[in-house]
């Protein structure tokens, strides 16, 4: 597929999907968001990519909608609908992918932008990057799964506060509270972020898999049902070929090569 609004590459066995609306902070538009889902299934079906990378081109991560006056125009937008047929799918794929995602924040991080950083894996920012829940400031809810994670990563008073003010966060305090796992200086963030899905992509992948499995589950069941679903997991992964390898390895006092299989 030729995309328009994005760019996708893969090094190594590491494919990096960039939003490339640079002009417009990367702002979502319908077309964008079918290219980025698509460039997800690609990396997801290519077996020879162990990790993603996901990142904006200039000085936008991504700035949530991308808001047109046709919106005001109308007694009902189709809001709803712009959530069920584009960005739920786009989460939801994110965390279904059996491969971690690294977002790379490079700068402002607003809306359904921040949501979208929130259903990757890990995030790494840039100290120039910022975070603001802008819903409010348009009279609307946050959405694309902005209500499930925020308050699961930075408690939910942090995330109502967020949410509810609309007030916007720096780096510094977006890593305090654990919105990103680290900021690192601009200069820095793709290299750090290349390196971070490297070593991802370095491990096993299918364990890494069932590790999304088990999170994603962990949020919605009691204690008794996720003790029972690891076990069924964990006779998945000591079917695998890097699970050999791993204990090979840890006998023969060497490093692992783990091959994803």
């Amino acid at each position: 597929m030729a995309y328009t609004s994005i760019r996708s590459e893969s090094r190594d066995a590491v494919a990096i999907i960039v939003l490339d609306r640079p002009d417009a902070l990367n702002a979502l538009t319908d077309a964008m968001k079918r290219e980025l889902l698509e460039a997800l299934k690609t990396a997801e079906r290519d077996e020879a990519v162990r990790a993603i990378v996901l990142t904006g081109e200039g000085r936008g991560f991504c700035a949530g909608e991308a808001l047109d006056a046709e919106l005001v125009k109308q007694a009902e937008p189709p809001v709803d609908r712009t959530l069920r047929e584009l960005y739920n799918p786009i989460i939801e794929r994110m965390r279904a992918i059996d491969k971690p995602i690294v977002a790379a924040i490079n700068g402002t991080c607003a809306g359904a932008g921040v949501s979208l950083a929130l259903a990757a894996d890990l995030r790494l920012a840039s100290d120039k990057a910022s975070f603001v829940m802008a819903f409010v400031k348009i009279g609307l809810v946050p959405d694309a799964g902005g209500t499930f994670f925020l308050p699961r990563f930075v408690g939910m008073g942090k995330a109502v506060e967020m949410c509810m003010t609309g007030d916007k966060l720096g780096a510094a305090e977006a890593e305090s509270i654990g919105l990103v796992n680290r900021a690192v200086p601009a200069d820095r963030l793709m290299e750090e972020a290349l390196q971070l899905a490297a070593r991802l992509a370095a491990l096993p992948t299918k364990a890494i898999g069932l590790m999304k499995r088990a999170f994603n589950r962990s949020l919605r069941v009691s204690l008794a049902d996720q003790l029972s679903y690891e076990a069924d997991l964990q006779a998945i992964a000591a079917r695998t070929e890097d699970f050999h390898e791993g204990v090979q390895a840890f006998l023969d006092k060497r490093a692992a090569v783990f091959r994803g299989k």
